[in-house]
Order: C-alpha cells, then sequence, then structure tokens
C-alpha cells in the first residue's frame, strides 16, 4: 500500500487474476441458486441497510449459512459495520478465498475487508472496479448457497453493469426508494436501466415511509407518503413494501446488530419479513 496516503490506487491491485476464467465464474455461480441484485437510483435510501436486513430475513427462514451478500460498492462498502464485522480479513486456501461469517453464517465478502483502514479511499477506474467484482464472484469460496444478495453502489454505472453482465441469470433486481417526488424520477431511471439490460425486476421497496410516534401513535410521514408504490404502478412493477423509519434502525446499525435480530417484534421488522415471502414466492415458484 501506498506509505503516504493510506488509498488502495492502482499500483495496489496485482496483475494475476485480472483476467478470471470465466469457467471458474460459472461453477462458482451454479452453486447458487438465487442470485438478487439490490439497487437504487440514488444515495442516501438505506439500500445497505435494506439488503442486510433482507438476507438475515432470508436466513431465518431455514438458512443459516446458505445466504450470502456481496458488497460491491467498491468506494464506500459499509455492509461489513452493519453485520459486525468491521475489521475482518478474509483468508484463502486451496479453494480459493473464504468469505466472512457474519450473523446466522450469513457470508460476506466486501471490498472493507481488503482496505488498509477503514478511512482508506479506493482511487480505482472502471476497468479496475469491474476487474475487481469479478474477482469477488469468481475467486471467492462461496459454496453453496440458495440466496446471494449483491449489494451495488447508487446510480447505474460501472458497479452494476460489471454485475448484471457478469451474471445473465440473476433472478432479479430489488430497487430501493424513498417516498419524495425527486426518488420517484430516480427509481424510473432505474427501473429502465434494468429493462434495457433484460434484468427482471423483483420489485420496489420504499424505505423511510413514515415515522410511528412511540407516544400517541401517529405516524408522521418525513419524506412524502405513498411515492414508492405510485411509482411502481405507474411502471409496471411489483410493490414489496413500506418498511417505517424507526430510531432503532440507526443505533443497531451503528452497533452491527442487525435490526430485525434485535427488534423482531418491530412494524419495520414484520415488513422486512413479509418482503422476503414475497421475494420467495417469485424466485422459488
Amino acid at each position: 500500500m501506498g506509505e503516504k496516503s493510506g488509498s488502495v490506487s492502482t499500483t495496489d491491485v496485482p496483475e494475476v487474476s485480472r483476467q478470471p476464467d470465466d469457467e471458474k465464474l460459472r461453477s462458482r455461480m451454479t452453486k447458487i441458486r438465487h442470485k438478487i441484485a439490490v439497487i437504487s437510483g440514488k444515495g442516501g435510501v438505506g439500500k445497505s441497510l435494506v439488503t442486510v436486513n433482507l438476507a438475515v430475513a432470508l436466513a431465518l427462514n431455514g438458512r443459516n449459512g446458505r445466504v450470502g451478500v456481496l458488497d460491491a460498492d467498491i468506494h464506500g462498502p459499509c455492509v461489513p459495520k452493519m453485520l459486525g464485522l468491521e475489521g475482518e480479513r478474509l483468508q484463502s486456501g486451496p479453494p480459493g478465498v473464504f468469505p466472512a461469517f457474519g450473523p446466522l453464517n450469513i457470508k460476506v465478502v466486501s471490498m472493507a475487508f481488503l482496505l488498509p483502514s477503514v478511512d482508506a479511499p479506493v482511487i480505482w477506474r472502471g476497468p479496475l472496479k469491474m476487474g475487481a467484482i469479478r474477482q469477488f464472484l469468481s475467486d471467492i469460496a462461496w459454496g453453496d448457497l440458495d440466496y446471494l444478495l449483491i449489494d451495488l453502489p447508487p446510480g447505474t454505472g460501472d458497479e452494476s453493469l460489471s454485475v448484471l453482465q457478469l451474471l445473465p441469470e440473476m433472478d432479479g433486481v430489488i430497487i430501493v426508494t424513498i417516498p419524495s417526488e425527486v426518488s420517484q424520477d430516480v427509481v424510473k431511471k432505474a427501473v429502465s436501466f434494468a429493462r434495457k439490460m433484460g434484468v427482471p425486476i423483483l420489485g420496489i421497496v420504499e424505505n423511510m415511509s413514515g415515522v410511528v410516534c412511540p407516544h400517541c401513535g401517529e405516524q408522521v410521514d418525513v419524506f412524502g407518503s405513498g411515492g414508492g408504490e405510485k411509482v411502481a404502478t405507474d411502471m409496471g412493477v411489483t410493490f414489496l413494501g413500506s418498511i417505517p423509519l424507526d430510531p432503532r434502525i440507526s443505533k443497531t446499525t451503528d452497533a452491527g446488530a442487525p435490526f430485525i435480530i434485535e427488534e423482531p417484534d418491530s412494524q419495520a421488522a414484520a415488513v422486512f419479513r413479509k418482503i422476503v415471502e414475497k421475494v420467495e414466492r417469485k424466485t422459488e415458484g
């Protein structure tokens, strides 16, 4: 690593495996029954939080050790912190590189595991990012999984293109948004992007849909209401559910403890479980 900046730059990428064997990639992916990308048109909508809690909900449904999460946000990886894995490092052996294990033995791979420190930036252009994602998919010994959730960075850039092109057999994408009108416009672009890539859209999730007062029970729509469901109807895609704001979500996330485990009786946890039921019906047939 460069001593001056502590960043991960072009010179930090080894020449070996920049062009992973396509056969190895196919071999790894055939052991994973369902592959789902979680995307958003813009940042700040809680996409990674949704990914993590959906993964936990899937694992709770009798899939301990059979769910994986690939944090494909090269520049802003945060999945490890949410799963209590900050500071972990990937280990390698004859089968390949082993993922880290989170709650319920969820298998996790992230750029964060390769950084010298949590504040080290990744200074890469498109081709290097695409190469890294290929390696995460082909060199990681994922093993047999029922579900692999891929948390993509906001927008429709290199990382999203790489994943959707590398995994043509993907079950589909889940699009995360918030109720605001600005977000509705951006979601439409995400829907169009997925359709142009020929990837099925499993549905839209509306996050931060309102906060319920713990004293009077009244719901306050901080970012408006119904935006996610409206855009789903307008674009002809499934609306998977609305996740309410809950101050405990931020608290548990910062502590590295998945919300759905820490607060299983909450309204938001119930919504996560219902979303997973809908996703299972769509993917399991």
